[in-house]
């Protein structure tokens, strides 16, 4: 059950009217139990807390969703947001919506997985191409576990003294288990690289030794999440402390069709050349062909244009193409 210093924050937080760190401490208490062994208790409380939420939102009752608020130093290594995106949201292969919706799966009955000795999916290790959803999946699997997302600084981590980082990881990781939430380490080769690279910086490395090590000893019930656009800079023993390896892609036709579709809505138009567009769009990402779906839609308001042809729509992938890491455009040949 709860321990004293969390019913005396239950009790402060309501003589105080803050809502938002009462239900807090509700989940954290919720996590203490199942960790007791009590896990029909446990999602009892945690059934409760989503309740609550849920009336929240409708408007039944006052007061907001809640949001862990990192304090003291935490405050310089956790930004916090409470996302609303889910995974039907996302254009994903089917092999990796099927891994993400595993993941989902296991969290929403962790307590009767652990009651039988096991541990549930938390610990992704996301890769793959920059703009092809890593960061996005962090995103939506917090909005679908209704959890905070907490995305961990790393000019707020990384620090030139010596052991500096390490004792801030400890700080992060430690969180993980006062606060239920998906913590996420993007470029987590800043971290991650290879202890046997030619370049190797020592403390770098003494700074992932003790990431293996937290990861290895972690058993809250946070999921925590590594993405990277450079899986080869990886050290090899990173991958076996990961629960799955996602891999990432740019999109294929059928993804960039769903893309477009579900991008430009009610500015697409109904006679697309969805064979032109798909070799316009070929080889880019994601996140760069939404934006040209963005600039189609734009065009089409700032024009008074009602939906966007095969050619406005062309024209704009092309325009992104066309666009260098600078941002500037790349005059055509």
């Amino acid at each position: 059950m709860a321990t004293a210093e969390q019913v005396k924050a239950l009790l402060k937080s309501y003589s105080e009217g803050d809502g938002d760190h009462f239900l807090t401490v509700a989940v954290q208490i919720a996590a203490h139990t199942a960790r007791s062994g009590k896990g029909k208790l446990a999602q009892e409380l945690r059934d409760l807390v989503d309740e609550i939420k849920r009336k929240q939102s409708a408007g039944k009752i006052g007061g907001s969703v809640p949001i862990a608020r990192p304090a003291g130093e935490l405050a310089g290594l956790l930004s916090v947001s409470y996302p609303k995106t889910t995974l039907a949201e996302m254009v994903l292969s089917n092999e990796t919506r099927g891994q993400l919706k595993r993941v989902v799966r296991e969290q929403r009955h962790l307590d009767s997985i652990r009651s039988h000795g096991y541990a549930p999916r938390r610990k992704l290790l996301l890769v793959g191409p920059p703009g092809c959803g890593k960061t996005m999946t962090a995103t939506a699997l917090a909005g679908e576990m209704k959890l905070p997302l907490l995305v961990v600084q790393l000019h707020g981590l990384i620090t030139k003294f010596m052991g500096e980082t390490a004792a801030k990881l400890h700080l992060i990781f430690d969180a993980m288990t006062q606060t239920r939430g998906v913590y996420f380490f993007d470029e987590f080769d800043a971290i991650g690289v290879d202890r046997g690279a030619k370049n190797d910086v020592g403390e770098i490395r003494r700074v992932l030794n003790s990431f293996l090590q937290f990861l290895e000893q972690d058993d809250s019930d946070s999921i925590v999440i590594a993405a990277t656009n450079y899986v080869a800079m990886l050290d090899d023993a990173l991958f076996r402390r990961f629960d799955d390896v996602i891999a990432y892609s740019k999109p294929d036709s059928q993804q960039v069709d769903a893309l477009v579709k579900n991008r430009l809505g009610r500015f697409l138009g109904s006679r697309i050349s969805w064979k032109k567009v798909d070799d316009a769009a070929r080889g880019l990402s994601h996140a760069e062909i939404a934006r040209a779906c963005d600039e189609a839609a734009k065009e089409c308001i700032l024009g008074g244009i009602e939906r966007a042809d095969t050619k406005a729509l062309v024209a704009a992938i092309n325009g992104r193409r066309n666009m260098d890491i600078r941002g500037t455009a790349i005059p055509s040949k």
